[in-house]
């Protein structure tokens, strides 16, 4: 597994301390991951159609660069 290191505001953390406190999650590591894995689920369709855009707009500026 690979380890990141990541700033929350205090916010932020105190209420994720408090949902591991609930005993919501076993630690703030797992309501990360949860937190990300869900992200991704409900977003992933929408950041491959924006990742695929920049890469056809770029490859075309390439193109009329070449011309």
């Amino acid at each position: 597994m690979r380890s990141l290191r990541i700033e929350l505001p205090e916010k932020l953390a105190t209420e994720a301390e408090s949902l591991v406190k609930a005993g919501w999650f076993q630690n703030t590591d797992e309501l990360i991951r949860m937190a990300l894995m869900e992200f991704l689920r409900h977003h992933r369709l929408e950041l491959t159609e924006h990742f695929m855009r920049e890469d056809i707009e770029w490859a075309l500026g390439q193109k009329k660069c070449a011309d």
